[in-house]
């Protein structure tokens, strides 16, 4: 097998740019997992400062800043663990990470 012929067939790892409008606006909440998961990594990322705590009206306020379904999108963080949430669910803070 030529070089060419395995980087045609090797996978690509796309980034989330695509998902955005030039506005910076959200286009769609990935459905696959794995994109969403892309997705939601750049948001903490970008959005919320770490060993910072937020309001629920704040973390709202941020999410809208991209998409109108705020809390579609504060439910996948939390479940996927980028955000935690106190136990009445009116405040949250970015997860730590660990390497």
């Amino acid at each position: 097998m030529s070089q060419s012929t395995v980087e045609t067939h090797a996978p690509t790892r796309r980034g989330v740019a695509d998902l955005f409008t030039a506005a910076g606006r959200l286009t769609v909440i990935p459905r696959k997992a794995a994109r969403r998961e892309q997705l939601l990594g750049h948001l903490t990322e970008t959005l919320f400062v770490e060993g910072r705590d937020y309001t629920e009206p704040e973390v709202n306020g941020l999410l809208l800043t991209v998409h109108e379904d705020c809390a579609a999108l504060r439910r996948y963080l939390v479940i996927a663990g980028h955000l935690t949430r106190t136990r009445d669910g009116s405040g949250y803070r970015r997860a730590t990470t660990t390497l």
